[in-house]
């Protein structure tokens, strides 16, 4: 459910029409709907109400501050992978004792930055990882509170790209070398494990890959607590899919239900870190046609957006449903939407049946909330678009777009070029 709705023929992202949002900030665009967002993070609260749960906002999915800042006044806690993302997190007003930190390659530097924030945990994902924090530490003078990523091989039916729980991705440590991990953490003096974490993969659709899961990290808690560790915490991570085009995906009422059933008795607090299914159908980015041609019977619709705003369809060959802001009763036409970059791989969408669009109409490419501008860059030298986030009846600039000046600013000619 998100609240962009066609009111007549006109798109509209909850009171206010797109096209004067356009107009007013230009093309393209990544445009919010704060109710989206809300309803998006409460569906989840509401699921696990009922057991002892954190949810921790996955923050790589979409790390503008405005967002963040929202979901922390919701009560949210965050799942970060960057010291970057750390530093948003605790800038929105994020509560440090509700930060986890993942990923695969901390550096001392971020390890440092995090014990000094006095974060819940690390989610660790390797043992030289672990001797790396129990260093930082000792040097700080600290304990660092650690749960280790285990890798439970099971398959989460997904794209290859964003399987995580497999032996063959480089996330975690395989289930079965985890009693021997955890033996190694319980010798270091200023490390402290306090919870499993276990993160099988990204946009699934099915609940039987993640109770597989579960199933197996279950039993090295059972294992765990019985060699006398104290596991406090049970980090499930996120990879809840949505609809990007006919998806059924599990409601996370759904979702909760089978987490809460499959968890009972267990005395764990469950970590949940979901990102796409609460940001990715709140967003959408519009675009504006700038020109259509057609070559020897090929249509193509070429608009002021691109790869370089957009990744996912080059990158992933991800699918966006594409909505007129103002449509009209007409035959579809089968035609390829393209942006300005000089590649081939620059495309929204290919052999798409879409309206007739002209030069000038506007489009808005649904579903872009999560890692739409997150994976946004300056390719071809294009400044980085504009963010803008609605509220009831108003509209936000939460991210101006961005000046060439900016662009070049933080780079530097040698003196031996400025002078022949």
């Amino acid at each position: 459910m998100h609240h962009f709705k066609y009111r007549g023929d006109e798109l509209y992202c909850e009171d206010v029409s797109i096209e004067k949002i356009a107009d007013a900030v230009g093309t393209p665009f990544y445009l919010y709907s704060a109710a989206t967002l809300e309803r998006h993070y409460r569906a989840f609260e509401d699921a696990l109400k009922t057991t002892d749960h954190l949810i921790c906002y996955s923050v790589k999915a979409n790390s503008n501050l405005a967002i963040l800042s929202q979901f922390a006044r919701l009560g949210s806690g965050f799942d970060i992978v960057s010291g970057g993302e750390l530093f948003r997190a605790l800038k929105s007003g994020g509560d440090p004792k509700k930060i986890v930190f993942s990923g695969v390659g901390k550096t001392r530097e971020e390890i440092r930055e995090a014990l000094a924030a006095g974060i819940l945990m690390f989610n660790v994902e390797s043992l030289q990882e672990l001797h790396e924090i129990d260093s930082v530490a000792a040097a700080a003078g600290k304990t660092a509170p650690v749960a280790f990523r285990v890798n439970p091989d099971v398959d989460p039916k997904t794209h290859p790209y964003i399987s995580t729980g497999l032996k063959q991705n480089k996330f975690g440590i395989p289930v079965v070398q985890a009693l021997a991990a955890y033996r190694t953490a319980q010798s270091l003096p200023h490390v402290t494990p306090i919870g499993v974490d276990c993160h099988i993969g990204s946009q699934l659709t099915e609940i039987a890959p993640f109770v597989d899961a579960l199933t197996r990290v279950k039993d090295l808690v059972a294992q765990l607590r019985d060699d006398g560790f104290e596991i406090r915490y049970l980090d499930l991570g996120g990879g809840l899919g949505i609809t990007y085009d006919e998806e059924e995906p599990p409601h996370p009422t759904k979702y909760g239900r089978e987490l809460i059933e499959n968890t009972v008795g267990l005395g764990c607090t469950l970590i949940l870190e979901p990102g796409r299914v609460i940001v990715g159908n709140a967003g959408i980015m519009v675009t504006r046609v700038l020109y259509t041609k057609q070559n020897l019977g090929k249509k193509f619709v070429i608009v002021d957006a691109g790869m370089n705003d957009l990744l996912r369809p080059s990158l992933y060959q991800a699918y966006h449903r594409l909505q007129a802001v103002r449509r009209r009763i007409t035959e579809m036409v089968l035609a390829d939407v393209v942006g300005p970059i000089c590649e081939s791989g620059d495309f929204l969408a290919q052999d798409r049946e879409i309206q007739p669009y002209e030069k000038g109409d506007l489009m808005a490419v649904m579903s872009v909330g999560a890692y739409g501008f997150a994976m946004a860059s300056n390719y071809n030298t294009r400044p980085r678009v504009p963010e803008v986030l609605v509220s009831d009846d108003r509209y936000y600039m939460i991210r101006r777009r961005e000046t060439l000046a900016e662009l070049i600013a933080a780079e530097e000619v040698p003196d031996f070029l400025r002078n022949p």
